[in-house]
């Protein structure tokens, strides 16, 4: 069973993908909305709760791990999954980006996610990375701020950047594509029609390749708070497929 962590609603938008390209693989699904967002917490704090994480997933069957969670580095993550075998989203994402060496991409991310260089360590410099942070967008996102509140957000940050000249955006936050009908907009007014990476797309297909993905199709959500918020999504993103949420008693 694929254990898939995040540190609420974010994951979302990678299981949606991943759903499409393996439907038949069996998911675990462990949303932190507790402790959420992760986008503005220390190391220190983001290591505390992975690994806690990580433990509720195996504790209910997951034998491989997703971290869906940029804010979630790789040396965090090799720390707290012990012998899980585990995908994280940067390496897949830094993969695909080899097509495009030489170019630059503009890094929309969180806080956290930024001060770890989570993606300009990947990439290697086959890529120019131009990082910018969004204070507080993460957060909007997961707990339903009105669509007006949320362009605003990135208005504020992506004006910064207007006119400068980019070959593509990523999105290196897993929230992000839950909202991209207002950030597509507003990167074509900024930046022209370029290129748009979800991250969700190479990582799944790192998924597919490197996991078991047979199974009878089961989708299981695990979340250490009651959110109406994550039910709409994931009954939103999952119409027609059977599933369960639960809330666990922390």
């Amino acid at each position: 069973m694929i254990g898939v962590f995040d540190s609420g609603s974010g994951g979302l938008s990678v299981v949606e993908v991943l759903r499409k390209k393996a439907p038949n693989a069996d998911l675990l699904y462990f949303g932190d909305i507790a402790n959420a967002p992760y986008g503005e917490k220390s190391a220190e704090e983001l290591s505390a709760l992975t690994k806690k994480g990580i433990e509720i997933l195996e504790q209910n069957g997951a034998t491989t791990l997703l971290s869906a969670c940029n804010s979630v580095s790789n040396a965090v993550l090799a720390g707290a999954a012990h012998n899980l075998p585990y995908i994280e989203m940067s390496i897949p994402t830094a993969s695909y980006l080899k097509q495009y060496a030489g170019k630059r991409f503009l890094l929309l991310a969180t806080p956290a996610t930024i001060e770890s260089k989570l993606y300009t360590k990947a990439v290697d410099g086959a890529v120019d990375i131009n990082p910018l942070g969004i204070p507080g967008l993460a957060g909007a996102i997961e707990f339903n701020a009105s669509d007006e509140d949320i362009k605003n957000m990135l208005i504020e940050v992506l004006s910064t950047r207007a006119g400068e000249k980019y070959d593509g955006i990523i999105l290196g936050c897993t929230h992000y594509p839950l909202v991209l009908r207002i950030i597509e907009p507003l990167v074509r007014a900024y930046f022209g029609t370029i290129e748009i990476l979800n991250p969700a797309y190479p990582v799944a297909d790192e998924v597919a390749r490197t996991f078991d993905i047979s199974g009878t199709g089961t989708m299981r959500f695990l979340v250490s708070k009651q959110s109406d918020a994550f039910e709409a999504k994931v009954r939103a993103l999952f119409p027609d497929t059977p599933l369960t949420i639960e809330v666990l008693k922390m």
